[in-house]
Order: C-alpha cells, then sequence, then structure tokens
C-alpha cells in the first residue's frame, strides 16, 4: 500500500519506508532521518538564559511560583499573537477573505489567552491569601508577575 502526501506526513512516510528497507546505513543517511527544526520561538527560547531565574531565586511557595511562570508563559503567548495580528493587517498580498478567517482565528486564539490570564491572575491572589505571605513576598509576587 502506497500513500501519497507532500510536507511532513511525506516525510514520515519516506522515513519510515528508508527504516524498513535499509539494511545498512551510512552515518549521513541515519542523520538525513533525524532531522528536528525548530520554530523561531524555540530557537528564541533555547537561546536566551534561564528567564524566569528571578521566579526561581524568590522566597515564594512552589505554587506561586509554578503559577508566575504560567502567568509569564501566558504574557509571552498573547504578545506574539498580537504580532502575528498586526502582521496579517499589514500583509497587502492576502484577499480580504483569507485575510478576514486568519484574524478571526487569532482573535479567538488571543481571546482564549487573555481569558486563560485572567484566571491564572486570580489563582495568584487567592494563593497568595491562603498561603498567608509576608507583606514583602506579597510585593514581589505582585512584581514578578507584572514583569
Amino acid at each position: 500500500m502506497r500513500i501519497q502526501s507532500t510536507g511532513p506526513l511525506n516525510n514520515l512516510v519516506e522515513g519510515v519506508q528508508r527504516q524498513f528497507n535499509a539494511v545498512e546505513r551510512t552515518p549521513e543517511q541515519v542523520r538525513e532521518g533525524l532531522r528536528v527544526s525548530l520554530s523561531e520561538l524555540g530557537k528564541s527560547m533555547s537561546a536566551k538564559p534561564d528567564e524566569n531565574e528571578d521566579i526561581d531565586g524568590s522566597d515564594l511557595p512552589q505554587a506561586i511560583k509554578d503559577l508566575l511562570k504560567m502567568i509569564r508563559e501566558l504574557r509571552a503567548q498573547i504578545v506574539e499573537k498580537q504580532a502575528q495580528v498586526e502582521a496579517i493587517m499589514s500583509d497587502q498580498s492576502l484577499d480580504p477573505e483569507t485575510k478576514r478567517q486568519q484574524l478571526e482565528a487569532l482573535q479567538t486564539e488571543l481571546a482564549s489567552l487573555n481569558s486563560a490570564l485572567t484566571a491564572a491572575n486570580a489563582n495568584l491572589i487567592k494563593l497568595m491569601r491562603e498561603n498567608g505571605l509576608s507583606s514583602e513576598q506579597m510585593q514581589s509576587a505582585a512584581t514578578l508577575a507584572m514583569g
């Protein structure tokens, strides 16, 4: 049975077929089958030092640290989606219908991310109250949540 396809699925099919048919492969052929590509976001994140070092170094309870990291990640995703919206808005090569569809999809994603951020902030406030943080810890958590 042979499946015709293009793109990532085709690469996967070819890789499986090579493995099935391979008796002995050179190191170059092995490397060819083990290709990994990172998105631009993944590349930038891997190049950065630990951006949560300040959170990890704080004297806050672990549950609050984890929530602060999630809040940062949500904020970063929101910024990324907003940049995508701006790019689509300024792309003159897109026809109006395609542009509308892409913008609607991004606006839906943005709404979900903003909703998750609101819930995370509410959970942060709740955790801060439940853990009886000192005023210094409260200030630290608030500062870390904003940055």
